[in-house]
């Protein structure tokens, strides 16, 4: 169990600095089967506070019995965005930092990212006291594992490149609020230039994984309070994917345009929902260690990001 404990702190630490080395889903179990509790990693040292420390949501799934918010009438619902968190701080009318979401108290300083690009979020406003803005960095669904992408771009060193990445910002959230209702508030910050989560069709353009149920009015909101992780006002909904097994009948190893080596399983092949899977990352050979997975195995395979097939969890006899 320590094992699985070491990778998953390495795991995240990765995650908090745009370079994921395992999906979310296969994250999600190994976490749930082990107890592990840590959400978030200090990266290095080019870091600030947010503002307002960025929470995570509580997740909900369905085979879990009653949902979070009983008793809230007035409820607002949007998609999750599969991408990466980011808040940006404004005073004065101005863009004065902007964060990744780290460990949900201190972030990565990426301010000149968002300054080098105009078109993600406005460099001025018209509100001018001091407040933040959260939202995510997204690429399209049709990008090849588009929320690595998205979180890789924040990641880079050469700005030239960064200006090439096809990505964009929505906001989800803004403090000190403005408005009574969230949906209001989002309705200004469209006014003020942002692109924000209560758009259209979101979900044919961008990948998501799952959707976020909050309480509406702002004073409700607060009101339920928070705990060390997350506010109790707001809860994403997410669908159980049902791992499907087979069997590894090979590994190959695969060396990216970086010199990243990667280990991919070739698979007996199985249908997972009407997609024919026959090969499946193994992430990286900490994975493989981790697992103790060899070549005639039986193992769980999901499409991550409901796209990319990757290995869950190895089949014990």
């Amino acid at each position: 169990m320590n094992k699985i404990k070491a990778y998953l702190d390495e795991a995240s630490i990765a995650y908090y600095s745009g370079s994921p080395i395992i999906s979310d889903e296969a994250f999600d179990r190994l976490a749930e089967t082990s107890g592990y509790m840590q959400v978030g990693a200090r990266q290095h040292d080019n870091i600030a506070k947010h503002l307002y420390p960025m929470y995570s949501l509580q997740k909900y799934y369905e085979d879990e019995g009653v949902a979070p918010l009983q008793g809230i009438k007035d409820i607002t619902v949007s998609v999750k965005l599969d991408g990466a968190a980011v808040s940006l701080l404004y005073a004065n009318g101005e863009l004065v930092q902007a964060l990744t979401r780290g460990d949900g108290i201190e972030g990565t300083d990426i301010t000149e990212k968002f300054i080098a690009r105009r078109d993600l979020a406005p460099l001025k406003v018209p509100r001018l006291d001091v407040f933040q803005v959260t939202g995510e960095i997204v690429a399209s669904k049709e990008i090849p594992n588009s929320r690595n992408y998205a979180a890789g771009a924040l990641n880079l060193k050469d700005m030239n490149e960064f200006r090439t990445r096809a990505v964009s910002f929505y906001a989800y959230g803004v403090f000190p609020y403005q408005q009574p209702t969230f949906v209001r508030d989002m309705v200004i910050l469209t006014t003020q230039g942002f692109q924000t989560i209560i758009a259209k069709e979101l979900e044919n353009i961008y990948p998501c994984d799952g959707l976020v149920f909050r309480a509406n009015k702002n004073e409700e909101f607060e009101k339920l309070g928070y705990t060390s992780k997350h506010p109790r006002g707001a809860y994403a909904k997410k669908e159980r994917q049902e791992a499907v097994e087979t069997t590894i009948l090979s590994v190959e190893w695969n060396v990216g345009k970086s010199g990243k080596v990667t280990p991919v399983a070739h698979l007996d092949p199985i249908y997972i929902g009407d997609k024919l899977v026959s090969k499946a990352t193994l992430n990286n050979p900490g994975f493989i260690e981790m697992l103790n997975i060899c070549i005639g195995d039986r193992v769980g395979v999901i499409l991550g990001g409901e796209i990319i097939p990757c290995i869950t969890h190895k089949v014990e006899a």
